[in-house]
């Protein structure tokens, strides 16, 4: 249970936020505070009031940042894409909860008990709880649209995770308490936060592996600032980067690890043209996914048999991943178009006992059986998308190492959403900033600064 610290910390996040709209130029002010809330604020605590949706970290960052936003802008910005294929998936993505709804009008009996129909009023929850979440896609789009404002993602990232780094070490040392120490209460399973005879570190976030994929991003974006460096501050740049890549190993999570291996030397080494080719693949591989394990068709015995090979207790995880999912496909497989729906009507239960017997790890998967194809296909088309228009509107080659980096970064968060449903408000900011660059056609805007306000951070952050 939250303490009252825990609450605190959520209402004091908009005043932090304005403290750095005044004291940072509004592109750093808007990431920091997207990046801080994920970082420092606590999970699953939440303000639950009539009517509006729940207020836990990422709605309180979103707003938040908004609110920021419309204070310190100094020319009006664009909030809607101007693609038209954006607006008709962002169109799609808003309207999905209510034809989902309308759609699961019916009672559903689970053993001894019914879970109730959807109404108008379940959707427009949904509605504005999406519309929470997707606010920094929009104000990313508009004013996180340079190749310096993409920089800036880069350079907070990695600062977020070399001051991350502290907490996690300790937990990893000592255990994961400092949720516990902090906000009074254990956010997970503690067994699952244990690994290979030591500890997952856990922090304010809501799984390890969440964690452990916040400190592969800071080491893919210290890599990618160091490529382009000025040569007093590549050596520095190049240690934080192995350190945090230390870090990343010390989280014993193997699919982020197996990330880093990837990104990381590409980054350092590999031509910037190699940045866009290596993100389409990352889509590429996220899209056809769902449809291979739809079909039937994906090679689950193969790779089920890799993973023994390197270590049986991930074998087993995967092997459960992978069960989950069939049972799962099963039961959306009746409503295709759709989907069941939301408070607990995708999942599967126990005819008998009307217990729950599937668990939904990878977001693809949530999505599909709860808002089945036609919400599908709007949530991962507007995180693709961005990274579809960049490859044919840009010659990969001429692509700053910045916005390449952020390519990657938002290529890989697709490819970990098959397994793990980490669709964060970074993520959506990734996808928001590559639109805006992309829809602005590379070209400079002038900043938004004002020369009168004291900036006495900027040059250490």
């Amino acid at each position: 249970m939250p303490n009252t610290f825990a609450f605190m910390a959520l209402a004091m996040w908009p005043l932090v936020s304005l403290w750095l709209f005044a004291r940072l130029p509004l592109e750093r002010a808007l990431v920091w505070t997207i990046v801080g809330g994920y970082m420092a604020l606590p999970p699953v605590a939440a303000f639950d009031l009539p009517v509006i949706p729940a207020l836990d970290k990422y709605s309180v960052s979103a707003l938040s940042a908004l609110a920021g936003c419309l204070i310190h802008m100094r020319t009006p910005a664009t909030i809607l894409p101007r693609s038209p294929l954006l607006m008709v998936l962002l169109a799609a993505f808003l309207a999905s909860p209510f034809l989902t709804a309308v759609a699961n009008t019916d009672p559903l009996p689970i053993g001894n008990d019914v879970l109730p129909g959807m109404r108008l009023y379940d959707a427009f929850s949904v509605l504005m709880q999406r519309v929470l979440y997707i606010l920094p896609f929009f104000l990313a789009q508009s004013i996180l649209v340079t190749p310096q404002a993409h920089r800036d993602i880069l350079r907070i990232l990695m600062l977020g995770g070399l001051i991350y780094s502290i907490p996690m070490l300790v937990e990893i040392r000592l255990s994961p308490q400092i949720n516990t120490w902090v906000y009074g209460f254990f956010q997970h399973s503690f067994q699952q936060m244990m690994r290979d005879g030591g500890f997952r570190p856990i922090v304010f976030m809501p799984h390890g592996l969440w964690v452990a994929f916040f400190a592969m991003s800071a080491t893919v974006a210290a890599a990618a600032l160091s490529k382009e460096a000025h040569p007093d501050r590549r050596l520095f740049l190049l240690v934080a980067t192995a350190y945090l890549f230390g870090v990343l190993i010390l989280c014993k999570s193997l699919a982020a690890l197996i990330y880093a291996i990837v990104l990381v030397p590409l980054v350092l080494w590999g031509p910037r043209r190699i940045f866009c080719w290596g993100s389409i693949a990352f889509v590429a591989i996220a899209l056809s996914y769902p449809m291979l394990r739809s079909g039937g068709i994906f090679p689950v015995d193969t790779l089920l048999g890799w993973a023994m090979s390197i270590d049986q207790d991930r074998a087993q995880s995967l092997q459960f991943r992978f069960s989950n999912e069939e049972i799962l496909l099963e039961k959306a497989s009746a409503k295709p178009l759709f989907g069941w729906g939301f408070r607990g009507r995708n999942m599967v239960y126990d005819a008998v006992t009307g217990r729950e017997i599937s668990v939904a790890d990878g977001q693809w998967i949530i999505a599909l059986s709860s808002l089945g194809r036609f919400g599908f296909i709007a949530e991962f088309g507007l995180l693709v998308m961005p990274i579809i228009l960049l490859w044919l509107r840009f010659s990969p080659k001429n692509t700053p190492v910045a916005v390449g980096a952020v390519v990657l970064l938002l290529g890989i968060n697709i490819i970990d959403l098959l397994p793990n449903a980490t669709l964060l408000p970074i993520t959506w900011m990734l996808a928001g900033a590559l639109f805006g660059y992309v829809q602005q056609n590379g070209a400079s805007r002038p900043e938004v600064k004002d020369e009168t306000r004291p900036k006495p951070l900027q040059s250490i952050l």
